[in-house]
């Protein structure tokens, strides 16, 4: 063995677990963060309103080459 007691191989080993629990904690409030539309939405408004607008303009130019003779 590696002349450790048990006792405290078991404390090292709920030290990590905790540490690991901690972690995933931290990932999932990070990701759900990330991933929240509406605050996403709110800081990145001119972005979304600028593409918007320019796939609009894209759409309409073509749909106005569908009715327009050539």
């Amino acid at each position: 063995m590696s002349g450790e007691p048990i006792y405290e191989l078991e404390l090292r080993a709920n030290d990590q677990r905790r540490r690991l629990q901690e972690s995933v904690s931290d990932l999932r409030d990070k990701v759900r963060e990330d991933l929240d539309w509406k605050r996403n939405a709110r800081q990145h408004v001119w972005l979304a309103s600028g593409v918007l607008a320019f796939v609009g303009l894209l759409s309409g130019y073509a749909v106005t080459g569908i009715f327009t003779p050539h």
